[in-house]
């Protein structure tokens, strides 16, 4: 028993284990911070941070766990002392060193999730995702211990992680499914989309099934007790299941997800993902002005809606959808503000015949500084009128507006127009359909009919 507890001391005295963990914190910390969106607090990109962290943690594991098992194999003879089994050591070791890179990898999903909480957290937490980061780590110590207990040389340790490292750049996000092979690769997600749990199952079932199959296959080598070929061939056969569902995957991670918007309701209805939930007063004080000037035409709304980057942008039956910078950069209201107005123009029309006039419209509309005109004569007439008379002038001429047909007829006074409708009776036709008394009431304010 002294013998026993000796080696028990000795196997405990480690200080791989004390390298191991600060070296492995930091790592998994400085990777991490480098894949976090700063500005959107979502879950499932929270999880993919820390799974990319992990293809930075796995060789630095592996080289250590092989630098380790070199170290450590000298000291082979005082094992050979005791009544154990040959293997008995290797299992503690492996039990030791993976305790010490889990400890590291709570300690980075602890930085991660508290970045999260910090912020304003939309989505779900993956636990499968923690899973399959946490397996993926165990693996490649296992992987580098063993290597240097079949090949105890200096050397060991630098090539281990120059191949773990080889493995882990090799990984290309959403190429092949050949990168869902952990350590596996993730993309950024964009919102209104989440991680597939089927993904991250097979990848927790690959890492358990391979590194089961590995301390089995050495257990069997070391103490020759072949009746260990039955779970050895059932973890082989669940790594190749894996292998397979995840092939299957064809290197597809992210699904569409419906997300129930977080809103504001005053002056308009202004609702976006939850993640961007701070982006509601901008958004709100930059669409009030173009709603209200749109009041009372066909390009109306009293409600702004966030969609999905691949859906279109529309203003239909009062609502209008943009689509929004997922870090907010600066001036992301304006932006979204813009693809309203452009969502009005008539693509064929104002491609074929590009409108100068309308860029002095929208550039009212937008609250922008109106462009150099080749009319400025046109350009002077209307930036003149009081903010009622335009108002007034777009309602009439919303149609010319949206198809890029306004001419510079459409900002002459009322008498100019006169004199050119007695020219163009077709434009007189249409002036006509305007009700009489508001007709001869825009005529004594002098504003355009």
């Amino acid at each position: 028993m002294s013998d026993l507890g000796r080696v028990l001391r000795l196997d405990a005295r480690r200080t791989a284990l004390l390298v191991a963990v600060p070296v492995l914190t930091a790592v998994g910390t400085a990777a991490a911070a480098l894949s976090l969106t700063p500005a959107v607090a979502y879950w499932d990109n929270t999880v993919v941070a820390l799974l990319n962290a992990v293809r930075y943690l796995s060789p630095v594991a592996a080289g250590l766990a092989a630098w380790t098992a070199v170290r450590e194999r000298p000291l082979d003879y005082l094992r050979d002392l005791t009544a154990r089994s040959p293997a008995t050591g290797v299992l503690f070791d492996l039990l030791l060193l993976s305790a010490a890179a889990l400890v590291s990898y709570v300690a980075v999903t602890v930085v991660v999730v508290a970045v999260t909480f910090v912020q304003a957290e939309a989505g779900h937490p993956h636990p499968l995702g923690v899973v399959s980061g946490a397996g993926s780590l165990v693996l490649h110590v296992v992987v580098g211990y063993l290597t240097g207990r079949v090949v105890p040389h200096r050397a060991t340790a630098a090539v281990v992680v120059a191949v773990a490292s080889v493995w882990a750049a090799a990984r290309v996000p959403g190429v092949s499914w050949w990168s869902l092979l952990p350590p596996a690769a993730f993309d950024q997600l964009d919102l209104f989309t989440a991680l597939r749990p089927e993904v991250l199952a097979d990848q927790v079932t690959w890492t358990a099934g391979l590194t089961a199959a590995l301390i089995l296959g050495y257990v069997m080598w070391a103490t020759r007790r072949f009746l260990i070929v039955l779970p050895l061939i059932v973890a082989l056969a669940a790594t190749v299941s894996a292998t397979l569902g995840l092939h299957r995957s064809g290197g597809g991670t992210a699904a569409p997800v419906a997300a129930e918007p977080v809103c504001r309701d005053w002056p308009l209805t202004v609702c976006v993902h939850p993640a961007l939930r701070d982006a509601l007063p901008r958004l709100m004080a930059a669409a009030t002005p173009l709603a209200a000037r749109l009041n009372g035409t066909p390009g109306a709304f009293t409600t702004v809606e966030q969609r999905p980057a691949w859906a279109p942008i529309s203003v239909a039956d009062g609502v209008a959808t943009v689509h929004l910078d997922e870090e907010l950069t600066p001036g992301y209201a304006a932006r979204a503000v813009r693809q309203i107005s452009e969502s009005l123009k008539d693509a064929r029309t104002c491609v074929a015949a590009p409108d100068g006039y309308r860029a002095v419209v929208d550039a009212w509309l937008l609250g922008e500084d109106p462009p150099a005109a080749a009319d400025a004569r046109s350009a002077r007439r209307f930036a003149s009128w009081t903010e009622a008379r335009r108002r007034a002038w777009l309602r009439l001429h919303f149609a010319a507006y949206r198809t890029c047909a306004l001419g510079p007829a459409d900002f002459q006074p009322v008498k100019a127009r006169a004199a050119e409708h007695a020219h163009h009776p077709g434009r007189a036709a249409a002036d006509s359909r305007v009700p009489a008394p508001k007709r001869k009431a825009l005529v004594r304010e002098g504003r355009p009919n």
